[in-house]
């Protein structure tokens, strides 16, 4: 069961680091946060896997909590590039 765990977590790293050259190298804009945005739902299964493999309740908590200042993060992010500002106060 060890090596099905390592398989998955490899696997998931590397389509990472492809995410990551994705981000870096993308044709736009838009294609870079998209990038940036899959490298952390990516992260959030990692860490979930990692959380389940060492019986760690505490990474699930965390990887929640990544999830939403991932999203928020994004949502600003495309705010900003639409608008060109984040808030019009």
């Amino acid at each position: 069961m060890r090596e099905v765990f390592l398989v998955v977590g490899l696997l998931i790293a590397f389509t990472i680091l492809l995410s990551l050259y994705r981000a870096a190298f993308g044709p736009g804009v838009f294609n870079r946060v998209a990038a940036v945005n899959v490298i952390g739902t990516k992260t959030i299964v990692l860490l979930v896997l990692i959380g389940y493999y060492f019986e760690r309740p505490y990474f699930f908590d965390l990887s929640l909590l990544y999830a939403l200042l991932n999203f928020i993060g994004t949502l600003i992010f495309a705010k900003y590039l639409e608008r060109g500002e984040v808030w019009s106060g």
